[in-house]
C-alpha cells in the first residue's frame, strides 16, 4: 500500500527538539558540555563528610561511592571509609573485603593503622577505600569495652594524614564515610570524625520520616562530641519526573531546608542500579548516562559549595 508523499506517521525525527528522546538527548548533552567545561575547585582543606540517613534504600552508600567516584574523576584526592558490615560500598568500588582482608574492623578494634588497609579503586587512581568486612557485625558489641570508643575513627584519621605527610604525598582532599542505616557505634564514630552530614533523603512517601529523629541523633553528637558538625548537604535522590509525587516531597524538602539542598538531583535509573554488579560506579561504568551526569553535576556542586563553609 503506497503512503502519501510527504506522510511520516512512522518516522522518528531525531533533529526534532520537540520530540521526547530528541529533547532528552540535546538536554543531556548540554549537561555534558557544562559538566566539561566546570573546574572542580580543591577545599582549603581536608573535608570529612559522613553520609547517613537512618532509612534504609534510600541511595546512601550508592551517594557515597558515586560522589567520590566523581570528584577522583576531577582530580581531586578523595578517600571513602566503609563501616557498614554489608560491606557495599567496598564492593562497589572493586575493592576485595573478605573476611581474611584487613579491614576497618582492624582499624576500630585492634588499632591497626589505617594506611595498612587502604586500598586503591582500580578504576580511579586517586580514589582510596578503607574497606568493610563481615567482622564489623560484632564491633558494636566490641566497641563498648575499649577506652575512647567513639574517638577511634577520628584518631585513625588523624594519624592518617600525618602519615601522608610524612611520606611526602598530596594531602586528602574528601573523606567519605558510609555507615550503616542505624544509630550505633559504628555510626557514633562517623559522625565524631566528621565535620559535615551529607543527608541523601529518597524522593517517595515517608521521604521525611525518620528524618527529625536523625536530627536530633546529631544535635547529641554536637553537644557531647563534636560540636563542628553540621549538616551541611542534602541530596534528593531516586527521583521520578514522570510522578507528581517527587515534585511534592522535592518540592517540600527545599522548603524545609532551603540552604542544605542541592540543586542537582538524582534520578531513578537502571544504570545505577545495575553498577555495583560490575563492582564499579555508575560513574565509570556508563560515564555519558543521565544518572552519571546528575551525580557529577552533585559533586561539582558540593566542591563549589566548599569556599562557603
Amino acid at each position: 500500500m503506497s503512503k502519501a508523499k510527504g506522510s511520516s506517521s512512522n518516522v522518528f525525527d531525531f533533529n526534532d527538539s520537540s520530540s521526547p528522546l530528541a529533547s532528552q538527548l540535546a538536554n543531556e548533552h548540554r549537561r555534558r558540555e557544562a559538566i566539561s567545561a566546570r573546574e572542580v575547585p580543591t577545599p582549603p582543606k581536608t573535608r570529612y563528610l559522613t553520609i547517613s540517613n537512618q532509612k534504609g534504600g534510600v541511595g546512601k552508600t550508592t551517594t557515597a561511592v558515586n560522589l567520590a567516584a566523581g570528584l577522583a574523576k576531577s582530580g581531586l584526592n578523595v578517600l571513602v571509609i566503609d563501616i557498614d558490615p554489608q560491606g557495599n560500598a567496598s564492593t562497589a568500588l572493586g575493592i576485595e573485603h573478605h573476611s581474611e582482608v584487613d579491614s576497618i574492623y582492624d582499624v576500630l578494634i585492634n588499632d591497626l593503622p589505617l594506611a595498612d588497609v587502604i586500598a586503591t579503586c582500580p578504576e580511579l587512581p586517586s580514589l582510596q577505600v578503607a574497606p568493610a568486612t563481615i567482622h564489623l557485625a560484632g564491633a558494636e558489641i566490641e566497641l563498648v569495652s575499649l577506652v575512647a570508643r567513639e574517638q577511634r575513627l577520628q584518631r585513625a584519621l588523624d594519624d592518617y594524614a600525618r602519615t601522608r605527610q610524612r611520606e611526602g604525598l598530596p594531602r586528602l582532599d574528601y573523606v567519605f564515610i558510609d555507615c550503616p542505616p542505624s544509630l550505633g557505634l559504628l555510626t557514633v564514630n562517623a559522625f565524631v570524625a566528621a565535620r559535615e552530614v551529607l543527608i541523601p533523603i529518597q524522593c517517595e512517601y515517608y521521604a521525611l520520616e525518620g528524618l527529625s529523629q536523625l536530627l536530633k541523633n546529631i544535635e547529641m553528637i554536637q553537644k557531647h562530641l563534636n560540636s563542628k558538625l553540621t549538616v551541611s548537604t542534602i541530596l534528593l535522590t531516586m527521583y521520578d519526573g514522570r510522578t507528581n509525587l517527587a515534585a511534592q516531597v522535592a518540592n517540600e524538602v527545599r522548603e524545609h531546608f532551603p540552604e542544605q539542598v542541592l540543586a542537582a538531583v538524582i534520578p531513578r535509573s537502571v544504570r545505577i542500579s545495575e553498577a555495583p554488579s560490575y563492582q564499579q560506579t555508575v560513574i565509570t561504568y556508563d560515564p555519558s548516562s543521565t544518572g552519571a551526569l546528575s551525580y557529577m553535576e552533585a559533586a561539582i556542586e558540593i566542591a563549589e559549595r566548599a569556599a562557603s563553609l
